[in-house]
C-alpha cells in the first residue's frame, strides 16, 4: 500500500461521503437546494480528495479548501440558513474541510514555498 502524504485527505474524503449520504441520514431529502448542493460537493470533494491521495498536488488542496468554503456560505447562498439543522451539518462540515485543506497547504514545504517567495529544497 502507498503511503499516504497527508492524513487529511482521506480524512476529508470521509466529510466528502457524510456530505453525500447526510441528506438522508438527516433526513433533508425532500429539498432541492441543499441536498443537491451536500451531494454534488460531496462528490467533488471525494475526488479531490483521492486525487490528494494518489497523485499530491496543490490544486488539489485549494480545491479541497474551495468546497469547504463553499459549504460554509452555501446556507445564505441558497436560502436555507433558517434551517438550522441543515445549515449545521453544511457550515460544520465546511469548517472541518476548510481547515483540513488550510493545514495541508500552510505546513507542507512543497506547498508553502511560494508564500515564501522560494522554492521548496
Amino acid at each position: 500500500m502507498r503511503n499516504v502524504k497527508h492524513w487529511q485527505d482521506p480524512l476529508n474524503a470521509l466529510v466528502g461521503a457524510w456530505l453525500v449520504l447526510s441528506p438522508w441520514v438527516m433526513g433533508f431529502q425532500e429539498q432541492m437546494a441543499p441536498t443537491a448542493s451536500s451531494v454534488i460537493v460531496g462528490l467533488a470533494l471525494i475526488a479531490a480528495s483521492l486525487g490528494a491521495v494518489f497523485m499530491p498536488r496543490a490544486w488539489e488542496e485549494w480545491s479541497q479548501a474551495g468546497l469547504g468554503l463553499w459549504m460554509v456560505v452555501s446556507p445564505w447562498v441558497l436560502g436555507f440558513s433558517s434551517q438550522m439543522g441543515i445549515m449545521r451539518v453544511a457550515v460544520a462540515s465546511g469548517i472541518v474541510v476548510l481547515a483540513l485543506a488550510l493545514w495541508v497547504l500552510l505546513t507542507d514545504k512543497d506547498y508553502s514555498a511560494w508564500m515564501h517567495g522560494h522554492t521548496a529544497q
